[in-house]
């Protein structure tokens, strides 16, 4: 009996954290290039009676055999690498990658970090920042006198000053891509470093060796399925319930079992 009720405080677990990954999922619903969350659950080891196939006299084997189960744990939470939405801001700092990659970002200790949020915007001195002040790389510097900024779909990034027509091409954007991404380490501000798992980023210009384009005046919404995670809820919801049940039930016996005992 204590065994049952060490099993099924498993399945609580791993139902509590169903909940709280649909959880951080429709609270980031709204969050630029945020990527679903997806637990994924492994069997704990089983406690083997009777192994398949062995012995049952000298002359035949079991056709089954005698395994129980001992509950369930979290292997892992991954991301749902799936494109999110395009949506139109009109504002001409504002990328949105269609396809693979990351946009590269300096923090202040000098490491990479890597990010789909292409919220951008100049800086004091004219270069392209995230929201956090962070500066995008490679670095790009906008004119203050700039009249018009173009962003191409291969990440060339063009200008037009004042008295001239013509527009003059002022850097090159890159994108960064992995082996591996679900191997990213979230860092919180929608940025993620590269891991041993992820492997090394693979740098080039947009829309070459598979990455992705960006387009200019978008953001790339969240893939938070909103449908999806309400039915996820409710699904998580009622194991969680059937697991308290099934613990009553298994308290009741051994209520009854200690009465038992005690009157033999």
């Amino acid at each position: 009996m204590d065994s049952a009720l060490d099993t099924i405080a498993t399945g609580l677990d791993a139902s509590q954290t169903m909940m709280n990954t649909i959880a951080d999922n429709l609270a980031n619903v709204n969050t630029t290039g945020y990527k679903t969350e997806m637990p994924e659950f492994q069997t704990l080891i089983y406690q083997t009676g009777i192994q398949p196939g062995g012995q049952s006299t000298g002359q035949t084997v079991y056709p089954s055999g005698l395994e129980l189960g001992t509950g369930v744990q979290v292997a892992g939470i991954k991301d749902v690498e799936t494109q999110g939405a395009l949506t139109t801001t009109n504002n001409p700092t504002d990328l949105a990658i269609n396809g693979y990659g990351y946009f590269q970002i300096l923090q202040p200790d000098g490491q990479i970090a890597y990010t789909r949020d292409g919220s951008f915007q100049p800086n004091q001195n004219g270069q392209l920042v995230n929201a956090d002040g962070y500066q995008v790389i490679p670095n790009i510097t906008i004119p203050a006198n700039a009249t018009s900024v173009t962003i191409g779909l291969d990440g060339t990034v063009s200008v037009v000053t004042p008295g001239s027509n013509v527009s003059t091409q002022i850097g090159q954007l890159q994108l960064a891509n992995f082996i591996n991404p679900q191997g990213l380490q979230p860092l919180g501000n929608n940025l993620y470093a590269n891991t041993t798992a992820s492997g090394n980023p693979i740098v080039g210009a947009p829309q070459t060796n598979g990455l992705g384009s960006i387009n200019q005046n978008m953001l790339e919404s969240s893939n938070v399925d909103v449908v999806d995670s309400m039915v996820d809820m409710i699904s998580a919801e009622r194991a969680y319930q059937l697991g308290t049940q099934a613990a009553s039930a298994v308290d009741s016996q051994l209520s009854e079992l200690a009465q038992a005992a005690s009157g033999a």
